[in-house]
């Protein structure tokens, strides 16, 4: 790289909510930011930072996107949550064939640092685990409930495998490295609260499960920016490159209980918090039940399930891990944040309990979950003894 150019960061995914919330603090230390994303933000962009629309998942766009960046900042990825974890195509394609074209145009083009955005679960796969660190092996590809997971493993593998491979033209190797970060948060995150609040106000968040002394973990997003951020910089001679090969859990460090996390949402929309706790056996079948029926009908209606199983272990088995490795070679402090600044942001929009909802409407919704329930349940019975 040239002496005193300006660094060109590059971030897939740019346009969602962590890569936005990114690009914004780059730009305001001086760093020069392509977005690349197969829509443009729904938030005005700062002139000066660039979006390039394109397709991970072709090669030509991704080679045009990086042409001329220093470092890229790989977020783009697909099937986190809900329906999306059941497009199986869909995830390949992104996940696994997008990091390889990713990979591919930083070797052919010259771009000498990568940082990949993983996730818990390439370890985690409803197993209990506590504080756990970096030494715990990947989770055995089969034994991966969703394809999210197993194709996240499969390109952060990719990722830290591609580490010191050497550049064309001469230009030196390109140094990776991983962040596997918690579930996030933050006010305008628009994959998982949305849903949440969803489910608060049709009255469909009526109960919890799981052992009430499980503890998971969360990562507000600014914390997460900010690893981001520290991973690019301890990828550089500056830092003698002490991230390069390394992966990282990222989290606020603060392990909780997963509905215990969100009392202050559902407190703070005026709703009560469910008294109901429900075995977490039961609501993993009841998931299973539900993408059976979704692989069924879904080609003709494409509907939202309640939960997939993998979401059921992520939000009620404990599994939560150390920050030393992050902190001791990123330089990683997270900030303490809460749900208060989320409640606003929800509140400022119109969302909140309404006096006059009807006390029929919750009733018939009643009836038909303890029905559900009840079916499930019953479903046990067959099993019994064979």
């Amino acid at each position: 790289m040239e002496a005193g150019r300006a660094h060109t960061f590059l971030i897939t995914g740019g346009c969602g909510y962590v890569g936005y919330r990114l690009a914004c603090s780059l730009r305001q230390k001086g760093t020069k930011v392509v977005l690349f994303d197969t829509v443009p933000p729904n938030q005005e962009l700062p002139e000066d930072i660039v979006f390039v629309q394109g397709d991970i998942r072709e090669y030509a766009h991704v080679e045009k996107a990086i042409t001329g960046v220093d470092c890229v900042l790989h977020l783009a990825s697909y099937g986190m949550s809900g329906r999306e974890q059941l497009n199986r195509h869909l995830i390949e394609a992104v996940n696994v064939q997008g990091t390889q074209n990713v990979l591919k145009a930083c070797i052919e083009l010259g771009v000498s640092r990568l940082v990949y955005t993983s996730t818990f679960n390439v370890v985690f796969g409803g197993q209990e685990i506590k504080n756990g660190d970096e030494g715990l092996p990947y989770l055995p590809l089969h034994l991966h409930p969703d394809h999210y997971s197993r194709t996240k493993s499969l390109a952060e593998m990719a990722v830290l495998k591609a580490n010191g491979a050497a550049l064309e033209g001469g230009s030196g190797v390109l140094r990776t490295c991983a962040l596997r970060p918690a579930g996030i948060y933050g006010p305008g995150e628009q994959r998982h609260l949305p849903r949440i609040v969803g489910y608060i106000e049709k009255g469909i968040f009526r109960f919890v499960y799981g052992d009430p002394s499980s503890l998971v973990e969360f990562v507000h997003v600014d914390n997460l920016v900010s690893a981001h951020e520290l991973a690019a910089e301890a990828l550089t001679s500056e830092k003698q490159h002490r991230s390069a090969g390394q992966a990282y859990f990222i989290s606020d460090g603060r392990p909780v209980n997963n509905f215990e996390f969100f009392r202050p949402l559902v407190e703070g929309l005026g709703y009560p918090f469910p008294k109901l706790r429900l075995p977490i056996s039961l609501i993993y079948f009841f998931a299973f039940l539900t993408e059976m029926v979704h692989n069924l009908i879904g080609p003709f209606y494409n509907f939202q399930p309640l939960l997939t199983r993998t979401e059921v272990y992520k939000t009620g088995v404990t599994h939560y891990f150390s920050m030393a490795k992050a902190k001791v070679e990123l330089g990683y402090e997270p900030q303490e944040h809460n749900l208060d600044e989320v409640v606003q942001w929800f509140r400022s929009r119109g969302h909140g309990k309404n006096p006059h909802s009807s006390s029929l409407g919750r009733l018939l919704l009643d009836i038909l979950l303890v029905s559900a329930f009840v079916a499930v349940a019953l479903s046990f019975l067959p099993f019994v003894g064979s």
